[in-house]
């Protein structure tokens, strides 16, 4: 048996690592039937990074092919190329990409280069522009050639003329720029309904898997688990996993292909160039490193604050009347504020780990972008480095650094997701309720227990030793001291819990053999303390039951005597009873759950003392209702009141753990021991006064 204290020092304690693949392994069990989408989703993120990838480098294209003029002048004694242009004077026109990189940089440091200029081949359409302006063009071998300073002299119309392939470039460009953002966009918007399409499925399917495990732990754990940790297991966590589907995998996967692809890119344009932005990662890689021992601390102590946050909100709202009555509102409100002050808290040192990665990553980019505009603008003015190129680059280097960026965000959502995981897997691991696979014939009714010990912790015995028998029909009546025992033993014929020593049989079958889901259709509790479930009169009753007719649930209804008082609800059998039933009284409360238990048509009828808490008035009504429910089934009650006793056939004395006393109520104060006591104490001062 799993101690009281053990999820608590699980909760605080047994952690982890921050990256567990053995979680991401079961994590990902989840997501196989929907693996298509992921793919979708990642070919999706991929064509998102080529695209993202292409922008940039068209922009170096209408710089270097359309902005800037292709030719520069050469001061040489020789032609430094074999295609250059001879404009006398010892000055040549090279067109600039046919210059080796070693050759421009030298020229550059000579003082060779000059100016840029256009050339105008003798048979174009444009050449009748030099034409009408000798004065500015200087005439060649292959053409026209006008300085880049001579062109600004020109009209806007003739510009426009002698430039008109380049202004047909340029706007192909701006198109293929547009169609590629076009295109961008909605393959982005496909990928973010992809994703949370899959990540809904997702949370669908743990969340019916978390609370189908819920409703099959076995009452061990149920009764030691504070409601709000288990409402944040299928809540908080799950949304948390839900982010991890639809941000941080599939994101991941796309920045380290779009680092990959913008490393490439970079080295094909200037290895050197790149080779010394790369020396920032180091820097980088130390940050990153800081941030995730530091957040991995914070984001699981938040969450753990988180649940206990969410237990004490669902205790207090379920005592909030007892609260009120006895005047704890002050009090209350302290706790709540000192656990949701520890969770803030919590909060800002997640809050502080990330505002420190981010900016100062955002930082470590600025710097790389201050580096690449001095070191680059000098290539680019010593000709080894062209402007569209450095251009690029910048726009590559945010491409690179962005993702160093996400990655805090990612980490953070990742980070979340495995402490959510740890929490829900190991609520998944728990062992469901123990339960035989015999199948339950035609039920008798016969109990009985042979030298059956139980304890809830260790050898803690709350029964000791416990042997009686309950024929088929028979009514038994079980009584004694608070703490005696009465609860376990009715606990443990529902198989609630099984006992460390002795056993239980049902029909002379071992109760661990039976299948209990089939041995329970046969068995109904009135408690004491009835619940009501938010829905209406029909659904309370019938209990989700398809194969109870409307009909058979008012023949329940009539049985107990609550048939009229229903038809005089708003609604009849159709209004609805509001959470935990708050909308009806105490005494009809207490019928439905006998119409409940009637409509089961159960073998074995387990009351725990349901005229407890009524009225004189309806506890004679529901004294009616159990003589019929109780007529020709088997009936265990833990008895409080005289009716109860008068009404066994025999009585169960319970002392501290044992069964002291049995037999009839006549032979039993005949004795004069404990019974007789207890009739003394409590149950002849209620028959005096009702004499």
């Amino acid at each position: 048996m799993i101690g009281p204290h053990s999820h608590a020092h699980w909760e605080e304690e047994q952690l982890g690592k921050a990256l567990d693949l053995r979680l991401l392994r079961r994590l990902l069990r989840f997501a196989r039937p929907y693996w298509k989408l992921f793919l979708f989703a990642l070919l999706l993120s991929g064509g998102i990074s080529v695209l993202e990838l292409a922008l940039p480098y068209i922009t170096k294209i209408a710089v270097d092919e359309v902005l800037v003029l292709p030719w520069v002048e050469v001061k040489s004694e020789t032609p430094p190329t074999e295609n250059a242009v001879h404009l006398g004077e010892g000055r040549y026109l090279v067109r600039e990409k046919d210059l080796p990189g070693e050759l421009r940089e030298e020229l550059e440091l000579r003082g060779a280069i000059a100016g840029r200029w256009l050339l105008i081949p003798k048979d174009s359409p444009e050449a009748e522009v030099a034409l009408r302006h000798p004065h500015l063009f200087f005439p060649t071998s292959d053409g026209y050639a006008i300085s880049e300073e001579g062109l600004k002299n020109l009209p806007r119309k003739e510009i426009w003329t002698l430039r008109a392939p380049q202004y047909r470039l340029l706007g192909i460009l701006a198109l293929i720029f547009l169609g590629f953002l076009i295109m961008r966009f909605g393959l982005g918007y496909g990928r973010v309904y992809t994703l949370y399409s899959a990540g809904q499925r997702i949370m669908f399917d743990m969340r019916r898997e978390i609370f189908s495990h819920l409703l099959r732990l076995p009452m061990s754990i149920l009764d030691r688990e504070p409601v709000g940790r288990l409402v944040t297991r299928a809540t908080n966590d799950v949304a948390a996993i839900n982010e991890m589907y639809t941000r941080a995998l599939v994101n991941l996967i796309q920045d380290f292909f779009m680092m990959l692809g913008v490393l490439a890119i970079m080295f094909r344009m200037n290895a050197r160039l790149t080779l010394l932005l790369l020396a920032f990662a180091p820097v980088i890689g130390a940050l990153a490193f800081s941030f995730r021992r530091k957040a991995r601390a914070a984001y699981r102590e938040a969450r753990r604050i988180l649940a206990q946050l969410n237990a004490y909100l669902a205790e207090s709202l379920s005592g909030i009347t007892v609260i009120q009555l006895f005047r704890q509102e002050l009090r209350s409100f302290q706790r709540f504020r000192e656990i949701n002050r520890e969770f803030l808290r919590a909060q800002m040192r997640t809050i502080m780990a990330f505002g420190l990665f981010g900016p100062a990553v955002a930082v470590m980019q600025n710097v790389a972008l201050a580096f690449l505009i001095w070191y680059g603008g000098r290539g680019v003015l010593a000709g080894v480095f062209t402007l569209g190129g450095l251009i690029a680059f910048t726009s590559y280097i945010r491409n690179l650094f962005q993702p160093l960026v996400r990655f805090s965000e990612e980490y953070n959502v990742l980070q979340a997701a495995m402490a959510a995981a740890e929490r829900i897997f190991y609520f998944l691991d728990l062992p469901r309720e123990p339960s035989g696979k015999k199948p339950v014939p035609a039920l008798r009714g016969e109990i009985e227990f042979r030298d059956v010990w139980f304890a809830y912790n260790d050898e803690d015995w709350v029964l000791k030793g416990v042997s009686f028998r309950v024929r088929p029909g028979e009514k038994i009546a079980i009584v004694g001291p608070t703490g005696a025992g009465k609860t376990t033993i009715i606990s443990l014929v529902l198989g609630f819990y099984r006992p460390q020593k002795g056993r239980i049989l049902i029909d002379g079958v071992p109760l661990e053999d039976l299948d209990l889901a089939e041995y329970r259709k046969n068995v109904a509790l009135v408690p004491q303390d009835v619940f009501l479930f938010t829905g209406n009169v029909w659904e309370n009753i019938r209990m989700w039951n398809g194969g109870l007719s409307r009909e058979e649930a008012e023949r329940a209804a009539k049985l107990v005597g609550v048939h009229d008082y229903i038809l005089r609800l708003p609604e009849g059998y159709a209004t609805d009873v509001k959470e935990r039933g708050m909308r009806i009284s105490l005494g009809e409360r207490q019928l439905l759950s006998l119409a409940r238990a009637v409509a089961a048509d159960p073998k074995i009828v387990i009351l725990d003392e349901a005229t407890a808490n009524v009225d004189s008035h309806t506890e004679a009504l529901v004294q009616a209702a159990l003589e019929k429910l109780m007529a020709g089934r088997t009936t265990i009650a833990i008895a409080h009141r005289l009716s109860t006793i008068r009404n066994a056939d025999r009585v169960l004395v319970i002392h501290e753990g044992e069964l002291v006393e049995e037999g009839t109520l006549a032979e039993l104060l005949a004795k004069k021991g404990l019974f007789w006591a207890l009739w003394q104490l409590q149950f002849a001062g209620a028959s005096d006064s009702r004499a």
